[in-house]
Order: C-alpha cells, then sequence, then structure tokens
C-alpha cells in the first residue's frame, strides 16, 4: 500500500446521523477550476456540517479550488503524486482502493463523469462500502454520432456496472441512465448550487453582460466576444470570469474585436456572486455542458440568462420567458440578437428568478444526497 500524506483534522469516535452514514469518502483527482469540484465541495462541507466523517482522497491536491476543502473534512493526498495523464484515473481508482480498504468508510461519492474510470478499482475493496456515482454531463452529445455514442454506452455500463446508486440532475438523466445500465439504478437530486445562507437577491442595474467558466474551447466564449462585437450599444461591458489555457487566444481575439476597452477577462475568482451582483444578465454560451451550475447561480442572484441549448438546466429552468433566452450553440447572429433583447427589456423581478431555483439550495441537496446514500447502504447491507 502506497502511504499517503494527509492534511488536515479528522474527527475520532463516532457521529451521530441517524440512520444515515456516518463517514464518506470522496475521490477526486485534484482540485482545477470546475463546477463539479466546486459543488463536491460545498456537499462536503454540509455533510460535515451534519456529523458526517468526510475523507477526501486525492491524487495531488493542486489546484484553485484546494482552498475550498472544509477545514472538518480529513484530506489524503497520494504520496506518489497522481497528475492527470493517459491511465492516471485507473491509478487513481487503485490508489484510493488501497487507502480505502485500510480506512473504511460508509460510502464512497465518485465526483462526475471524469471520475467513472476510478469506479471498477473501489469495487473490489473488500466487503466494500457503497458507491454512489455523479452524472455531471449529458448521456447524450449530438457531436459524438451513432457510433461513438454506441461505444460510449458500452463504456458506461462496463466501467458502473458495480456502483450501487447513480445521481443525475434531472429525470431525462435519470431514465436514459437506468436504460443504458438496464436496471432501475439512478435517482434525481436537483443539482446542490446555491448557498442556503445568500442574501436576498438585488434589481439588475447597468449593462454589464458576465460569464464565467474554465477559459477553453468546449465554453464558447470566442464566440461570446465575436457576439459582443456586433452589439452597437457602447454602454454594455462584457466581464468574463474564469482561466485556463485559452486565455491568450481569447485576448488576441478581444484586441482584433474592435471593443477591447469594454472586455474584461477577470481571472479565476473561488465564486462569481461579487459578478453576479454587478451584472444585468449573464451569458453561457459554450458548445456543449454538462447542468451549467452558473445558470443556477445566476438566476439565484436575480439574474436573467442566455443559454445555449447544450445543457439539461435550459429544460428545467428556462421555461419562462421573464428568465432568459435558450439559443442554438454556435450562432453567434443569434447569440448577439438575445444580448440585444435583454439588454433593452426592463430587468425581472429577482425574487422571482430566486424562487424557480429554491430547491438548488445546498442544505436540500446534501440532505438529499444523504438519504439517497442510505438506501443505497441498506440495500448493500453495509456499515463501517
Amino acid at each position: 500500500m502506497i502511504p499517503p500524506a494527509s492534511i488536515g483534522p479528522l474527527t475520532d469516535g463516532p457521529r451521530s446521523t441517524g440512520s444515515g452514514p456516518k463517514s464518506i469518502g470522496i475521490v477526486m483527482h485534484d482540485f482545477p477550476l470546475g463546477g463539479t469540484e466546486r459543488i463536491a465541495l460545498r456537499l462536503a462541507r454540509a455533510w460535515d456540517a451534519a456529523g458526517v466523517a468526510v475523507t477526501i482522497f486525492c491524487g495531488n491536491d493542486g489546484g484553485p479550488s484546494r482552498a475550498l476543502v472544509p477545514e472538518g473534512a480529513r484530506l489524503i493526498v497520494a504520496e506518489t503524486s497522481i497528475c492527470r495523464s493517459t491511465g492516471s484515473r485507473e491509478r487513481l481508482g487503485r490508489a484510493a482502493a488501497r487507502y480505502f480498504a485500510a480506512h473504511r468508510v460508509d460510502a464512497l461519492f465518485v465526483t462526475g463523469n471524469f471520475h467513472w474510470e476510478i469506479v471498477p478499482a473501489l469495487a473490489t475493496i473488500p466487503q466494500r462500502p457503497a458507491i454512489v456515482v455523479q452524472i455531471s454531463s449529458p448521456l447524450v452529445l449530438p457531436q459524438r454520432g451513432r457510433f461513438l455514442q454506441w461505444r460510449f454506452r458500452l463504456r458506461m455500463r462496463r466501467l458502473l456496472r458495480r456502483a450501487d446508486l447513480l445521481i443525475a440532475m434531472d429525470e431525462p438523466g435519470r431514465a436514459l441512465a437506468d436504460a443504458i445500465m438496464h436496471r432501475p439504478i439512478a435517482r434525481t437530486i436537483p443539482l446542490p448550487a446555491l448557498d442556503d445562507n445568500a442574501p436576498p437577491p438585488s434589481r439588475a442595474a447597468g449593462r454589464t453582460i458576465l460569464a464565467a467558466g474554465r477559459l477553453i474551447r468546449q465554453k464558447g466564449f470566442d464566440l461570446l466576444i465575436d457576439a459582443f462585437a456586433r452589439l452597437d450599444d457602447r454602454d454594455a461591458r462584457l466581464v468574463i470570469v474564469g482561466s485556463g489555457p485559452e486565455e491568450a487566444s481569447l485576448r488576441r481575439r478581444i484586441e482584433r474585436s474592435g471593443r477591447g476597452d469594454d472586455i474584461t477577462l477577470a481571472g479565476y475568482a473561488p465564486g462569481i456572486g461579487p459578478h453576479l451582483d454587478a451584472a444585468r444578465l449573464l451569458v453561457l454560451p459554450s458548445r456543449f455542458e454538462g447542468y451549467g451550475a452558473v445558470v443556477v447561480e445566476a438566476l439565484g442572484a436575480g439574474r436573467p440568462v442566455i443559454a445555449t441549448a447544450t445543457t439539461p438546466a435550459v429544460g428545467d429552468l428556462m421555461t419562462d420567458p421573464e428568465r432568459g433566452i435558450v439559443v442554438p450553440p454556435g450562432d453567434v447572429a443569434a447569440l448577439a440578437t438575445a444580448i440585444r433583447t435583454l439588454l433593452d427589456r426592463p430587468a425581472p423581478d429577482p425574487d422571482r428568478l430566486a424562487d424557480a431555483v429554491s430547491a438548488y439550495r445546498i442544505g436540500a441537496g446534501a440532505q438529499a444526497y444523504l438519504a439517497a446514500i442510505a438506501d443505497a447502504m441498506a440495500r448493500r447491507g453495509t456499515r463501517a
């Protein structure tokens, strides 16, 4: 066994949570700027506050989200660093399996599609805990085509065949997961993207357009810059929050846009709340997307949204014109038109927008996860 390095306190002795799990292990490769990791760490904080002993096992502790690890959780870092590379997720799974075979927990939580490759190794733990796996991205993507979609389904069945429970973020995703796995294994829990203690939303003012996410091609920020450059509105401003490998390319695009003085790349931020408070609206211009936590965050802050039809969030949340506009992915003209339309409309009632996402608060989500994990444990008959 590779002896791990541990960071952070561990509370010894039992911690009562009724019939639910007393201990949960979370496996993460590292701590990048990403919605899936941010949600997992929010859940960890809420579970810790509820009296659950949380252990986070990671291949290495690099990345901006490291600062979000709750103080009450135990952070275990593999002594031999596991950096992202070919086969690294399989190595992470084997290292985590060795650790949790020696340090037992009631359940293991696997954070999103990227980490599915660790599940087969976790399933080899003797008298293993319940394995709960999050589905963080759509199970069908148009760009895959029929053959690649068929291969995706085979891979999903192979990797997750010994999982005890899958967590989907919407009902169509749950039904499709059950169909792919050929058994009822999934449960729907709304994405817990909102803090319980957020202040009441303020009414939007000004003409600032906000976008947020990792600076990668998938997110479509190049398309948003091109759309913004088409606006005649010289009072409008565009702020893009995030960091990533496309930063230099986006800066060159901004210079060529003719609106360089009106576009800001704001860099990484641990949360986008202050930027939402200063914005009139949020844009999600992605070419493809997971559930889109920023859509939930924006509505929770009382801000309307423009989103491409690539995320399941639009089907769940963009059902009222007051909440924003859905545009086709990759359509710069449609994106520019939608931005003009929302900027010219009166700002919507922020409380009505926030009410639309009340089910997405972390407190309700964390409790729903604990109830689902307890059911998975009961089916397995496991307890650490």
